[in-house]
Protein backbone atom coordinates (compact mmCIF):
# COMPACT_ATOMS: atom_id res chain seq x y z
CA UNK A 1 0.00 0.00 0.00
CA UNK A 2 2.82 2.21 0.82
CA UNK A 3 4.57 1.93 -2.87
CA UNK A 4 1.63 3.11 -4.75
CA UNK A 5 1.92 6.50 -3.80
CA UNK A 6 5.24 6.40 -3.96
CA UNK A 7 5.25 5.45 -7.55
CA UNK A 8 2.29 8.37 -8.34
CA UNK A 9 4.04 10.80 -6.85
CA UNK A 10 7.37 9.92 -8.21
CA UNK A 11 5.33 9.46 -12.01
CA UNK A 12 3.81 13.13 -11.42
CA UNK A 13 7.51 14.64 -10.53
CA UNK A 14 8.64 13.32 -13.88
CA UNK A 15 5.60 14.67 -15.66
CA UNK A 16 6.22 18.00 -13.90
CA UNK A 17 10.03 18.24 -14.86
CA UNK A 18 9.19 17.22 -18.50
CA UNK A 19 6.74 20.12 -18.83
CA UNK A 20 9.26 22.49 -17.22
CA UNK A 21 11.95 21.24 -19.55
CA UNK A 22 9.42 22.12 -22.75
CA UNK A 23 8.70 25.46 -21.21
CA UNK A 24 12.26 26.67 -20.74
CA UNK A 25 13.47 25.47 -23.96
CA UNK A 26 9.92 27.13 -25.61
CA UNK A 27 10.83 30.47 -23.79
CA UNK A 28 14.93 30.23 -25.29
CA UNK A 29 14.05 29.56 -28.43
CA UNK A 30 11.27 32.54 -28.35
CA UNK A 31 13.65 34.82 -26.86
CA UNK A 32 16.53 34.17 -29.06
CA UNK A 33 18.41 36.94 -30.74
CA UNK A 34 19.21 36.12 -34.43
CA UNK A 35 22.50 38.02 -35.79
CA UNK A 36 20.69 40.10 -38.50
CA UNK A 37 20.28 43.57 -38.11
CA UNK A 38 18.10 45.41 -40.51
CA UNK A 39 18.74 49.16 -40.54
CA UNK A 40 16.36 51.25 -42.55
CA UNK A 41 17.65 54.82 -42.84
CA UNK A 42 15.88 57.52 -44.65
CA UNK A 43 18.19 59.36 -47.17
CA UNK A 44 17.49 63.27 -45.83
CA UNK A 45 19.54 61.71 -42.54
CA UNK A 46 22.86 61.12 -44.72
CA UNK A 47 22.40 64.46 -46.81
CA UNK A 48 22.28 66.04 -43.48
CA UNK A 49 24.94 64.16 -41.82
CA UNK A 50 27.39 64.78 -45.44
CA UNK A 51 25.86 68.99 -44.60
CA UNK A 52 27.14 68.80 -40.99
CA UNK A 53 30.36 67.00 -41.76
CA UNK A 54 31.04 69.89 -44.36
CA UNK A 55 30.03 72.62 -42.01
CA UNK A 56 31.99 71.44 -39.68
CA UNK A 57 35.45 70.54 -40.91
CA UNK A 58 36.50 74.03 -41.07
CA UNK A 59 35.86 73.84 -37.59
CA UNK A 60 38.62 72.43 -36.12
CA UNK A 61 39.91 73.93 -33.29
CA UNK A 62 44.10 74.83 -33.89
CA UNK A 63 46.29 77.53 -32.65
CA UNK A 64 46.06 79.50 -35.39
CA UNK A 65 45.13 83.56 -35.58
CA UNK A 66 41.04 83.77 -36.87
CA UNK A 67 39.20 87.05 -37.39
CA UNK A 68 35.61 87.07 -36.20
CA UNK A 69 33.37 89.12 -38.16
CA UNK A 70 29.89 88.37 -36.32
CA UNK A 71 28.23 86.87 -33.17
CA UNK A 72 24.19 86.69 -33.38
CA UNK A 73 21.33 84.53 -34.70
CA UNK A 74 21.33 82.12 -37.63
CA UNK A 75 20.04 83.92 -40.58
CA UNK A 76 21.98 86.92 -40.33
CA UNK A 77 25.00 84.61 -39.71
CA UNK A 78 24.53 83.33 -42.86
CA UNK A 79 23.93 86.28 -44.64
CA UNK A 80 27.03 87.96 -43.27
CA UNK A 81 28.77 84.73 -43.93
CA UNK A 82 27.67 85.19 -48.04
CA UNK A 83 28.13 88.89 -47.77
CA UNK A 84 31.81 88.51 -46.01
CA UNK A 85 32.13 85.60 -49.52
CA UNK A 86 31.74 88.06 -52.13
CA UNK A 87 33.91 91.01 -50.40
CA UNK A 88 36.91 88.55 -49.31
CA UNK A 89 36.95 85.33 -51.78
CA UNK A 90 40.40 84.85 -50.70
CA UNK A 91 39.73 84.68 -47.42
CA UNK A 92 38.30 80.95 -45.99
CA UNK A 93 35.58 81.55 -43.59
CA UNK A 94 32.71 79.47 -41.98
CA UNK A 95 29.83 79.83 -39.23
CA UNK A 96 30.63 78.22 -36.33
CA UNK A 97 27.66 77.31 -33.27
CA UNK A 98 28.77 78.79 -29.72
CA UNK A 99 25.83 78.49 -27.60
CA UNK A 100 23.75 80.67 -27.74
CA UNK A 101 25.17 82.47 -30.60
CA UNK A 102 26.54 81.92 -34.23
CA UNK A 103 29.51 83.18 -35.28
CA UNK A 104 31.20 84.10 -38.90
CA UNK A 105 34.72 83.30 -38.32
CA UNK A 106 36.99 83.86 -41.53
CA UNK A 107 40.72 83.02 -42.36
CA UNK A 108 43.26 81.02 -40.64
CA UNK A 109 46.76 82.61 -40.25
CA UNK A 110 49.81 81.09 -38.75
CA UNK A 111 51.34 84.26 -37.30
CA UNK A 112 49.49 87.17 -35.83
CA UNK A 113 51.43 89.56 -38.22
CA UNK A 114 49.39 88.13 -41.44
CA UNK A 115 46.21 88.02 -39.51
CA UNK A 116 46.61 91.80 -38.06
CA UNK A 117 47.51 92.49 -41.68
CA UNK A 118 43.98 91.16 -42.77
CA UNK A 119 41.50 92.63 -39.77
CA UNK A 120 42.65 96.25 -41.09
CA UNK A 121 41.34 95.27 -44.37
CA UNK A 122 38.65 93.60 -42.99
CA UNK A 123 37.83 96.34 -40.15
CA UNK A 124 37.65 98.78 -43.58
CA UNK A 125 34.22 96.85 -44.21
CA UNK A 126 33.20 94.73 -40.70
CA UNK A 127 34.00 97.36 -38.13
CA UNK A 128 33.40 94.90 -35.08
CA UNK A 129 35.93 92.47 -36.49
CA UNK A 130 38.33 91.51 -34.11
CA UNK A 131 41.32 88.99 -33.91
CA UNK A 132 40.80 85.70 -31.84
CA UNK A 133 42.73 82.10 -31.52
CA UNK A 134 40.23 79.33 -31.00
CA UNK A 135 41.85 76.65 -28.30
CA UNK A 136 41.63 73.08 -28.79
Amino acid sequence: MHSKPVHMKYSEYKKALRYAIFVVFCCLKSFSQDNKINLFQDSKFEKLLNEKRRVFAGNIADDNFKIQIFNGVTDEAKRTLLAFRREFPELESTVVFNTPNYKVIAGNFKTRIEAERNLFAVRKVYKNALLIRPRK
